[in-house]
């Protein structure tokens, strides 16, 4: 389950990069994932989930923009990349399996970020607009992390 969960939160990374990061913090944070002892302790930190929370919230308002540059370029691929790692690390120390977390939350980030992309498309084209396909991609990605959240506890 942990695997699928770090899989899946690195998919969530995909679609939005923050997102992913604030729950496993929070995760952390609320004691769901014992990471107090390993080198990601930080992410259960008192300031932690907050940081992230603000950072994801930011993300959700800026990702509606018409400037906001594809999730697919260098720097958006690569940022949905190590937010995929982080999740999937920090999932992965709880569980005693770092590598193998960290390559699901990358595998998970690759597909979200590509997959989540060519669906947003189609929605929007659906749509005759991008902001309905993009509301659902906030709530599939919420979705996700919830029902994660709620297999790790």
């Amino acid at each position: 389950m942990m695997l699928l969960c770090a899989f899946l939160l690195g998919l969530v990374s995909g679609l939005r990069s923050m997102l992913a990061p604030a729950a496993v913090s929070w995760a952390a944070r609320l004691g769901m994932l014992g990471v107090a002892d390993t080198p990601l302790a930080f992410m259960g930190y008192q300031y932690t989930p907050i940081i992230f929370s603000v950072l994801a919230v930011g993300e959700l308002i800026v990702d509606k923009l018409p400037t906001t540059p594809s999730r697919k370029s260098p720097p958006g691929f690569i940022a949905r990349i190590i937010s995929g790692a982080l999740g999937g690390a920090t999932i992965g120390f709880a569980s005693r399996s770092l590598v193998p977390g960290v390559v699901a939350g990358v595998a998970g980030a690759v597909v979200g970020t590509l997959g989540g992309s060519a669906a947003r498309a189609k929605l929007a084209a659906l749509f005759g607009k991008d902001l309905p396909a993009a509301l659902i991609e906030d709530a599939a990605g919420i979705v996700i992390i919830a029902l994660c959240l709620l297999a790790l506890n």
